[in-house]
């Protein structure tokens, strides 16, 4: 059996850490699917764009190299307690596949090809994408299923320095993206590590192209100062 990918995400989260556990936590997310040619032929996207919501199949493409495990220590569970893989989301499975519902924001067709426009997702930048159905809430929602161990955890207060704020504002008017609005979402799932949890540190995340800064407080998260990850944009900045 062979997979083909069918196109690649480009996505706000630049590494795997602070991606939330689940599709649909971060509503502030943005990631747009590009398809490969040969997959990007507007009439396979005809009527797409009546549903507002689509399932994304794709590849843990990070978590290949590590092979998969019978048993895995899910984020719920702090880190400690293991479960069945099947039990679990873990990307350490054994075909590596994940699937998310993901809010469709557009659909674009340019001589470039055709790209979706998503929020809310959980991919990594540079996901490989498998396949792509419509979700339908009348079969798909079940209003009624247990979660298991998965319960939702408390949220965390997120505040930003006037240095943070300072930036976020510059940021978004440069860019149109809500950076503030995706730091405080992303951070109010707490991200940390379960063995980094009760420690008093300074943690970095990368969202976008910009580097943020911010420790836990007393389960406040208090976001220090965000910076540009590369020279050319803080040049932009300065000029």
């Amino acid at each position: 059996m062979e997979i083909e990918p069918i196109g690649v995400v480009h996505s706000c989260y630049s590494e795997k850490f602070g991606i939330p556990r689940q599709a649909g936590l971060v509503g502030k997310a943005r990631a747009s699917i590009e398809m490969y040619s040969r997959f990007g032929r507007q009439e396979m996207f005809k009527e797409l764009m009546a549903f507002s919501h689509i399932w994304v199949q794709f590849l843990f493409h990070e978590a290949q190299a590590d092979g998969w495990k019978a048993t895995v220590r899910p984020p719920w569970l702090g880190g400690r307690q293991r479960v069945g893989v099947f039990a679990s989301r873990s990307p350490h499975r054994p075909n590596h596949i994940g699937m998310s519902a993901v809010r469709l924001l557009d659909v674009s067709f340019s001589e470039a090809g055709v790209r979706l426009e998503v929020g809310g997702g959980d991919f990594v930048d540079g996901t490989p994408v498998i396949d792509i159905k419509p979700y339908i809430p009348y079969s798909d929602a079940i209003v009624d299923a247990g979660v298991g161990f998965s319960g939702r955890t408390a949220m965390l207060e997120v505040c930003l320095t006037e240095e943070a704020a300072t930036f976020c504002r510059w940021y978004a008017q440069t860019t149109d993206r809500d950076l503030e609005g995706l730091i405080k979402q992303v951070l109010a799932q707490d991200p940390r590590p379960a063995s980094q949890r009760g420690r008093e540190k300074c943690f970095g995340i990368q969202l976008w192209d910009v580097n943020i800064r911010w420790q836990v407080e007393a389960d406040v998260v208090r976001v220090l100062n965000c910076y540009p990850v590369n020279n050319t944009f803080n040049n932009t900045r300065n000029t």
